[in-house]
C-alpha cells in the first residue's frame, strides 16, 4: 500500500531516489519492475509491473473505432515505458515524460495505494490550491453517504 507525499529531487539526467520506505515495498511487489506512464491530468502514473498490466489489458480491450476511448490508450499505453530501479533505488524518467509532466528539479511523489502519481512541483501546488478553493465539492455518486 502506497501513501504519503514526498518531494524529491530528480537530477540533470532525469533520475529520482525512490524513498527506502517505498522502495522496499516495489522490490517485493515487482523486484524493481515498474511501469511510468502519462495520466490526462498531466501528471505521470508509476506502477509496479505486475499492478499495471491487468489496467492494460482493460485498455486495450476498448474499441479503437472509438475517440475517447483511442485517445485514452494512446496516452495510457502508448506513454507507458517500463523502467526498473537500480542498484541506488532509483529510477530514471525518460525526456518525453518529463516533458509531458512539466518535471523540472523538484517534484511530488504521491501515494495512491496501489501506485504513484509524479507531479511537478508547480502542477502539484496548483492542483493542490484547486482542491482547497472548491467550497462546494461534489462527491461521486458512489461516495453518498460517506464521512471521513
Amino acid at each position: 500500500m502506497f501513501r504519503g507525499a514526498t518531494s524529491l529531487n530528480m537530477d540533470a539526467k532525469g533520475r529520482l531516489a525512490v524513498p527506502a520506505k517505498h522502495r522496499d515495498a516495489l522490490h517485493a511487489q515487482s523486484e524493481g519492475h515498474l511501469v511510468l506512464t502519462a495520466h490526462p491530468h498531466r501528471c505521470l502514473l508509476l506502477y509496479p509491473q505486475p499492478a499495471w498490466e491487468p489496467i492494460q489489458s482493460k485498455v486495450m480491450a476498448l474499441s479503437s473505432f472509438d475517440r475517447q476511448s483511442s485517445a485514452l490508450q494512446r496516452l495510457l499505453v502508448g506513454f507507458a515505458e517500463d523502467v526498473d530501479l537500480d542498484s541506488a533505488g532509483r529510477l530514471l524518467v525518460s525526456p518525453v515524460l518529463r516533458e509531458f509532466a512539466g518535471l523540472e528539479k523538484q517534484v511530488m511523489l504521491v501515494g495512491q495505494g496501489s501506485h504513484f502519481e509524479l507531479w511537478g512541483m508547480e502542477a502539484w501546488r496548483s492542483q493542490l490550491q484547486q482542491v482547497m478553493a472548491a467550497e462546494n465539492m461534489e462527491l461521486p455518486a458512489e461516495l453518498e453517504g460517506f464521512s471521513l
